[in-house]
């Protein structure tokens, strides 16, 4: 007889091609990872994979048992997910993923008052830029700045997020792009593609003395005086010294949506945050969307 436990270490081991990143995915140690997938191709009587120079690799008999276990697993997580969509009361763990960005400057705010108000619920905030699957329960709830969201999840897009080039003081305004020639640019990494392109088709890829991969890295650089830069207004309103020196013309900004996957819509917990933080967030769309602090007044 053939256990789930059995499906999990194949699909484990065909996943990270190692018995070493199996355990990490098991929660076990390598040597336990070894002696079980020993004593499950004696009980079959068949070898499961083969090792190779890139790790190990499956048999004909791995890959069929490789595709059952996906299978079970998509039909275990999905059943998961229907039945916490079921629940009645708000309470419970809820596990929400956003970036550092929105989690520093506007997010907190809106945990500790969800708290308050739900405090049988308990949050697990994962961040990073990672896009996590919704679908396989990696999160509950996703925060996200999107300009084309998964069709397979449902939520609502809650702000457009502007950007402007950002100096620090005494720099000033300027009417043109052209008039920061001859200052030294701060550039985001690869993880930032629609700042990348303005930057390189804009002011030149030459002009660039500093990439990071975070806005946040940006935003202090930028404030040190290191050079200028792109920057999203409600980060960039953050750091008094910072001057907003040119808005870029013709924005698509793109939306900061906050998603779930359809089967936990009706989740209790899961409707609670996100009518919650939705209602909150919407009092800062204006900052959101780069209106001046005078305009504000």
């Amino acid at each position: 007889m053939l256990a789930w436990d059995d499906f999990r270490l194949v699909k484990a081991i065909a996943e990270r091609r190692s018995l070493a990143g199996a355990a990490d995915i098991l929660g076990v140690n390598a040597s336990t990872v070894f002696r079980r997938l020993g004593a499950l191709e004696d009980r079959l009587g068949a070898r499961l994979f083969e090792r190779g120079r890139a790790g190990y690799g499956l048999t004909p008999s791995g890959e069929e048992m490789a595709g059952i276990a996906d299978r079970m697993s998509d039909d275990i997580v999905s059943f998961e997910r229907r039945v916490s969509g079921q629940d009645l009361a708000p309470a419970g763990e809820l596990r929400v993923t956003t970036n550092d960005t929105l989690l520093i400057h506007g997010l907190t705010d809106v945990i500790a008052s969800f708290r308050r108000a739900y405090p049988d619920i308990t949050l697990d905030i994962v961040v990073g830029n990672a896009v996590l699957n919704l679908s396989k329960r990696d999160a509950d709830i996703a925060l996200r700045v999107t300009s084309s969201p998964p069709e397979t999840l449902v939520g609502r897009r809650l702000a457009g997020i502007y950007w402007a080039v950002y100096g620090a003081e005494p720099l000033r305004p300027v009417d043109s792009i052209e008039e920061l020639d001859d200052l030294p640019w701060i550039g985001p990494g690869d993880l930032l593609a629609p700042l990348q392109r303005w930057l390189r088709d804009t002011v030149g890829e030459h002009k660039l003395v500093l990439r990071l991969n975070t806005v946040l890295g940006m935003a202090e650089a930028i404030d040190a005086g290191i050079g200028v830069g792109p920057l999203p207004c409600y980060i960039a309103r953050n750091y008094p010294k910072l001057v907003r020196l040119y808005d870029p013309p013709g924005q698509q900004p793109p939306g900061l949506w906050i998603l779930t996957h359809p089967d936990l819509r009706t989740s209790a917990r899961v409707r609670a945050f996100m009518d919650h933080a939705a209602a909150e967030l919407v009092k800062c769309r204006a900052c959101f969307e780069g209106v001046k602090e005078k305009e504000l007044a």
